[in-house]
């Protein structure tokens, strides 16, 4: 199957430096933060950069989520025959049924739910570090560290055998890969429901103790279950929960190390561990472009009027270095305070899975820097190979030493 060549003149854009969005979103931002843009998957759409207009798209009840409604925007080739292929699923609902669908699994998601994960996190971080140190040097840290705590966490949380995380990995990067081609991203998605449907139809029979388990419990003392609508959110959570936070562990490893005065604070206080993860999200928002929603009724967003059925994009990349919002937006500051950073989205459709995220970072960080207090990369960035082909932004490979 043929990969596809990335248009350098049409949006999302390839990042060209490692700590940054392109330059040209902020031109956007300053002289036209409302501007029509032509799309990597054909058409055009909106592009919104200023943080003010990304939390108004967000949060307006006549822009809507819907991926299969005419006007969405298409961020890469196949992406509407994608859509068409998979049920309606949590994020691309609206109104009353997106709440339904939200509350019966936000529950799973609560901070008390999440903080008693703690100790179990603390351990798969712990294992990881006792294998590296075991190991030879260097080590790739996202090997090591990054992809298979996440994938862990989530594996266990959803009640799916960790011994199937290759499988999953593979699958979703390629999803995730912008130049992979509709057919080969359709397989993908394909292959992953597959295993889940069987998955979910084995604890219909003998309910787990898990998420999936708790769900079918839940749906069977109120009707029926939703076996479609259990495996495509399992999809939904098990794709989302490990490429995201595996992610943001190289990255952030990176910045630190690339900012040893702050890693230093950090070391020395681990309070401020927390600020640290909120300022590292801010900084690198690997999910820019994923906010997309159709006007379904004409709008007004910052002066230009949006008609309906247009699409528009709410670039969180380009919100989260506002200079409105965020002093020094371009410079990684740990002591800001960067709460009010949309990289997690922002109003009804805000990630699910965030204080999850915010743990597992939380604990990497002052897990990994306690106990290799000599962690330095082994290669120069340059050297580095980032996913700038990626519509979720990482790093394919980080070798460090100690």
């Amino acid at each position: 199957m043929s990969e596809q060549a990335i248009d350098p003149a049409v949006y999302p854009k390839a990042r060209t430096c490692p700590f940054a969005p392109e330059p040209e979103y902020a031109e956007l931002r300053a002289e036209a933060p409302v501007t029509k843009v032509p799309m990597a998957g054909g058409g055009t759409a909106w592009l919104v950069t200023r943080h003010e207009h990304f939390r108004q798209v967000l949060t307006d009840p006549r822009m809507s989520s819907n991926l299969r409604r005419p006007g969405y925007p298409q961020l890469s080739s196949g992406q509407r025959a994608i859509a068409d292929l998979m049920a309606p699923s949590i994020i691309g609902l609206d109104g009353p049924a997106h709440t339904a669908a939200r509350r019966a699994v936000l529950g799973e998601f609560t901070v008390r739910r999440i903080e008693a994960m703690r100790p179990r996190i603390q351990q798969i971080v712990n294992d990881c570090i006792d294998e590296m140190l075991a190991g030879p040097r260097p080590v790739d840290l996202v090997r090591a560290m990054s992809l298979p705590v996440p994938s862990l966490v989530i594996c266990e949380l959803l009640g799916v055998p960790y011994a199937e995380h290759d499988f999953f990995q593979e699958r979703t990067s390629r999803l995730f890969r912008r130049t992979t081609s509709a057919e080969s991203r359709g397989a993908a998605i394909g292959e992953i429901q597959a295993y889940l449907d069987g998955l979910v139809t084995a604890k219909e029979h003998e309910p787990t103790d898990d998420l999936i388990g708790r769900q079918i419990r839940k749906q069977r003392e109120t009707g029926e279950v939703d076996h479609d609508a259990l495996v495509l959110m399992a999809f939904l959570l098990l794709i989302g929960g490990h490429d995201t936070s595996a992610s943001m562990i190289s990255l952030g490893t990176l910045a630190l190390l690339e900012n040893p005065d702050q890693l230093a604070e950090i070391v020395a206080d681990p309070a401020k561990t927390l600020p640290a993860v909120e300022e590292l999200l801010r900084y690198f928002t690997i999910i820019e472009a994923g906010t997309s929603r159709t006007a379904v009724e004409d709008v007004e967003i910052g002066g230009v009027l949006i008609r309906a059925g247009e699409g528009v994009v709410a670039l969180a990349s380009s919100a989260n270095r506002d200079p409105e919002v965020f002093d020094r937006p371009d410079e990684l500051d740990i002591n800001r305070n960067a709460r009010g950073h949309v990289a997690f989205g922002f109003g009804p459709h805000q990630c699910l899975g965030q204080n999850l995220a915010r743990l597992e970072l939380q604990i990497v960080f002052d897990t990994l820097f306690r106990r290799l207090p000599g962690l330095r990369l082994a290669v120069g960035v340059d050297d580095i190979p980032f996913k700038s082909d990626a519509t979720i932004y990482g790093i394919y490979e980080m070798p460090v030493t100690w």
